[in-house]
């Protein structure tokens, strides 16, 4: 109960950070500036739309498994390319090493908290609720003695 407790402690944290991220994307678009700005503009929309989500997955993370994971491991694609531009660009590379430090550590928390895949029991209960449980389990079993997964 503590784990998925701290678990959407993290996700409203990280999706509010995300979400953060719309006031330099209106700024940008209301007032535009340099054409460089515009991919980091798009990158940052990106991460508005995960922002939502992941505040959306708070209710219940076990449902949406694929896009806590989505979100930790794009973080670490993200702080990887982050890295190396930053030993590439020596005048960025403080800035661009702390951002992709902040991304490591979010995406390794994600991970660490992240719930566990559903048994095919706790599926089955529920998808069909305790009365149905039962039929279920028989029929998991069933399948599972022919070779059917």
């Amino acid at each position: 109960m503590n784990r998925e407790r701290a678990l959407k402690a993290v996700l409203v944290l990280v999706g509010l950070l995300f979400t953060a991220g719309i006031y330099p994307v209106v700024m940008f678009l209301w007032h535009p500036g340099p054409s460089e700005a515009g991919g980091d503009t798009m990158m940052l929309s990106l991460y508005v739309t995960l922002g939502i989500m992941l505040l959306l997955a708070v209710r219940n993370p076990s449902e949406h498994r694929s896009l806590i994971a989505f979100a930790a491991w794009s973080s670490f694609a993200h702080a990887t390319v982050m890295t190396v531009m930053g030993v590439q660009h020596a005048s960025d590379r403080a800035g661009f090493l702390m951002a992709s430090a902040g991304l490591v550590v979010i995406g390794v928390t994600l991970i660490a908290l992240a719930p566990a895949k559903l048994s095919d029991e706790r599926v089955a209960a529920a998808v069909h609720g305790p009365e149905g449980h039962e039929e279920s389990r028989q029929r998991l079993a069933f399948d599972r003695h022919r070779g059917v997964s």
